[in-house]
């Protein structure tokens, strides 16, 4: 049985009374004594604090110093285009399977140097050595190094305020930008981005001063301590998918509402068109429309609709599955992620959606994705 790890900041999530719970192999503060509601709503309203360093994170470059290498290598294994991406900037990707499947969704932030190059990489907890590994066997000219450091996301209205006042550069950042910000003399590679809809940040800490810059943000009176628990409700508020829930091995980008992330040169026409796992299905689900949907529905029932709820038509038929559904703390009532056929969503507006709860039959309806509106800085 693997050992459950510690995050580097476990000893002050118990000094603040969080409560523990397992999470991809670690130990992680789920939430604290105000409670699941109160952390989603602080970080609505001014800046809350997660502990993320759970995440992995890699530092990419190749094996001979050159960019050219680094660029056509993650070309090949990702549906990216370095072309145009300028330094610093962060994007959003997916490590794909042979028939289109998303094995892992990233965050990717390309830097460059004059002729040195390399690009930094997010990924889920759980994937963290089978995405290592994915990259291994893909990219066998590159070089992956985990970079050992604690990891925190700042978000909220007030998190710009609040990390500005220990670097000024903070407020200059837009979303997807990225810096080496100094806090407390240390340098943190801060990216302005997060997971909740909000405004915020993601934080690099080199382990040795992870304690002092997380204190020192928690003594500014807007910023508080918040756990996995608010940052999913958040998340799902902003329609963002969770991998392991609402995307995985079996569904696409082009089901999932992420082909944003594939740039128009990688489609069909384009000037680097094709050429990365899975792109004959990509382009294919491009080209004739996926036979199924991620999509946001609602209910206004006062009863709560989770993960693996069947929906079904008008006919009692199942055309669909919940993956995601929590009762939303902003808007207080039931929203869901949910995978539904692409007939069903045809023909939606003759023949309501219901969702399975016990016995019950209850009405939902499909809305456009966020369920509350993403604050991002741009």
């Amino acid at each position: 049985m693997t050992e459950t790890r510690r995050v580097p900041l476990d000893a002050m999530h118990r000094a603040a009374g969080a409560k523990m719970g397992p999470f991809a192999g670690w130990e992680m503060p789920i939430q604290y004594p105000a409670g699941l509601k109160a952390e989603h709503l602080h970080t609505r309203e001014a800046a809350s604090l997660f502990d993320v360093s759970h995440m992995g994170q890699l530092r990419v470059v190749a094996a001979d110093g050159r960019a050219s290498t680094l660029y056509a290598q993650l070309e090949a294994a990702l549906p990216v285009d370095f072309e145009g991406w300028q330094s610093g900037q962060q994007k959003y990707s997916y490590l794909l399977n042979d028939t289109g499947g998303i094995e892992d969704d990233l965050m990717l932030v390309h830097l460059t140097d004059g002729s040195q190059a390399e690009v930094r990489i997010v990924v889920n907890a759980g994937n963290r050595d089978a995405d290592l590994k994915w990259f291994h066997d893909h990219c066998p000219k590159l070089r992956f190094e985990w970079i050992p450091a604690a990891l925190v996301a700042l978000q909220g209205p007030q998190a710009e305020q609040a990390l500005a006042a220990l670097d000024p550069e903070a407020a200059t950042l837009r979303f997807m930008q990225s810096a080496t910000l100094h806090l407390l003399g240390a340098a943190c590679f801060t990216t302005r981005s997060g997971y909740t809809g909000e405004d915020g940040y993601e934080i690099s800490i080199p382990l040795d001063k992870a304690e002092a810059v997380a204190g020192r943000l928690l003594e500014i009176d807007e910023v508080r301590w918040a756990g996995l628990g608010a940052r999913d409700t958040l998340r799902l508020e902003a329609g963002l998918p969770l991998h392991g829930n609402d995307i995985g091995p079996q569904t696409s980008p082009v089901e999932a509402g992420l082909s944003f992330a594939i740039p128009k040169s990688r489609r069909a026409g384009g000037l680097k068109a094709g050429g990365f796992p899975g792109a004959d299905t990509i382009l294919r689900q491009f080209a004739e429309g996926p036979r199924r949907r991620l999509v946001g529905l609602v209910s206004h029932d006062p009863v709560p609709i989770r993960a693996h709820a069947a929906i079904v038509d008008a006919r009692d038929r199942q055309v669909g599955e919940v993956s995601s559904g929590t009762v939303s703390p902003t808007l207080g009532h039931p929203v869901m992620l949910a995978w539904i056929e692409r007939q069903a969503l045809e023909h939606e507006a003759t023949e309501p959606l219901r969702a399975v709860v016990r016995d019950k039959r209850l009405a939902v309806q499909v809305t456009g994705l966020p369920f509350v509106p993403k604050r991002y800085k741009r």
